[in-house]
C-alpha cells in the first residue's frame, strides 16, 4: 500500500494538486506493480519561512540515506 507525502510551498491551484497526485499514482502503481487502487497521495503546503525547519531538517536530512532523488539544492 505505498503512501506518497509531497510538501511544497503554497501558490498550487486545486487542479494542478489534483493532477499531480494522479500523475504520481499512476507512476507509482506502474512502478511498484500494484493497484492505482491501492495508492494514496497526500499534498501538504509547507510557508518557505517553515521550509528548512520542518521539511528540510526534519526529513530530508534526518532521512538522507533513504532518499533516491536527492534535492539539487541546500538550505544554508
Amino acid at each position: 500500500m505505498p503512501h506518497v507525502e509531497i510538501k511544497c510551498y503554497p501558490g498550487r491551484t486545486e487542479e494542478q494538486k489534483t493532477e499531480c497526485a494522479k500523475a504520481v499514482t499512476k507512476a507509482v502503481a506502474e512502478t511498484l506493480g500494484c493497484n492505482t487502487t491501492s495508492v494514496s497521495v497526500a499534498i501538504k503546503e509547507v510557508e518557505p519561512d517553515d521550509w528548512k525547519e520542518q521539511v528540510w531538517n526534519a526529513q530530508i536530512m534526518k532521512d538522507e540515506q533513504q532518499l533516491y532523488k536527492k534535492p539539487e539544492y541546500t538550505c544554508d
